[in-house]
């Protein structure tokens, strides 16, 4: 028998260190089991298992986000670099990020912080040294480096909704907007817990390709990417798109022009569309970089398609976490105390800090 279905947890109030928060958007089921209501993989997990986005983790028949306030980055950039451009124009933004990510892309070029494997293997067994940030610490480094907003980036931030939503309520308090950067594989549920606190969604239009997402992201589709588009939309958050255009895989100037029909069709004539160049990353090493002819043909059909606004980046590709001050600095902190090993103090695990299924094994 399952219980109400996508339900959210009760909010919890950050602690001053490190503990597991539960998943907000859960289902629990018959025998401990959980269904993870964040994004359209729509995990079922049994007790030790961890989501496809390695972030999630079923604990004795509850789910727990196990980045919660962990941050693998920050930096500060013009919201321009986001994409964003009809979103208060010149303003600076805090960009952040945590790991885990529920797409695979094979020319990631955050891959260390969106895969995320080995830094959240180490926040499950209690050895972490990431930096934990609790929403109040956050906002507070935001005011304190007068930037005007706070965008969560460099993997899918709805990996960890639960610090995004918490962080975004203070924000809004202190003053500051808030710009979601995301591939808008997520679930109505979770656009519809975020709505109300995000200001702007910047979101992929990767293709308009069943066969390239699910090279990606097994379970994908393209309509339900373009359906949360349009709903983020319709609940009242400023949207722009972007097309990354990777030579071979979805520089076809008809599809290409395809894309810009449905922006214009279902997002509007003055909605943005961001082209920006593909470069050479992991398992797409080996194809160049998309040539600057293609991204301006791309700009061409989005004119005559009719779309006020097409903007061409020749110079990036991605909302990237590149080298940068540690994160402590931003925090103005002393390095060592940010990076402490961080053990989850919450009762459902022991002193060793083992929460995955596997480790228990390695360990018995």
């Amino acid at each position: 028998m399952t219980d109400s279905a996508s339900t959210p947890a009760t909010p919890t109030t950050s602690a001053p260190g490190y503990h597991l928060i539960e998943t907000r958007l859960q289902e629990k089921l018959d025998n401990g089991t959980t269904r993870c209501n964040l994004c359209l993989w729509r995990c079922k997990l049994s007790h030790g298992q961890r989501g496809f986005c390695q972030a999630h983790v079923n604990r004795n028949g509850t789910l727990y986000n196990l980045s919660y306030g962990i941050l693998s980055a920050i930096a500060i950039d013009r919201i321009e670099d986001k994409p964003v451009r009809h979103f208060r124009p010149g303003t600076r933004v805090m960009s952040v990020g945590s790991y885990g990510c529920n797409f695979r892309c094979g020319g990631c070029h955050n891959l260390e912080i969106s895969w995320g494997v080995t830094a959240l293997d180490e926040l499950a067994k209690g050895q972490s040294t990431a930096a934990f940030v609790t929403p109040e610490e956050l906002v507070q480094a935001a005011l304190r480096h007068n930037v005007d907003g706070i965008a969560f980036t460099y993997s899918e931030p709805a990996v960890w909704l639960e610090y995004v939503v918490d962080a975004s309520k203070l924000a809004r308090d202190a003053g500051l907007y808030t710009v979601y950067v995301s591939n808008s594989f997520v679930t109505d549920e979770a656009m519809e817990l975020m709505a109300p606190h995000i200001d702007v969604l910047c979101s992929d239009i990767k293709s308009l390709s069943d066969e390239f997402y699910r090279q990606i992201c097994p379970v994908g589709s393209v309509q339900q990417v373009l359906h949360c588009i349009k709903k983020a939309q319709e609940l009242g958050i400023h949207v722009e798109v972007r097309t990354n255009i990777i030579p071979g895989k979805n520089d076809n100037m008809e599809e290409l022009q395809r894309i810009a029909a449905w922006i214009k069709d279902n997002l509007g004539e003055s909605t943005p569309w961001h082209i920006t160049r593909f470069f050479p990353a992991y398992k797409l090493s080996h194809v160049p970089a998309t040539p600057s002819e293609t991204l301006w043909a791309a700009h061409g059909l989005a004119k005559k398609t009719g779309l006020k606004h097409s903007y061409v980046y020749d110079d990036k590709g991605c909302d990237c976490a590149t080298e940068n001050q540690p994160v402590h600095v931003y925090l103005q902190q002393d390095a060592q105390a940010v990076h402490q090993v961080k053990k989850c103090s919450a009762s459902c695990c022991g002193d060793e800090g083992v929460l995955l299924k596997k480790y228990e094994r390695d360990s018995a």
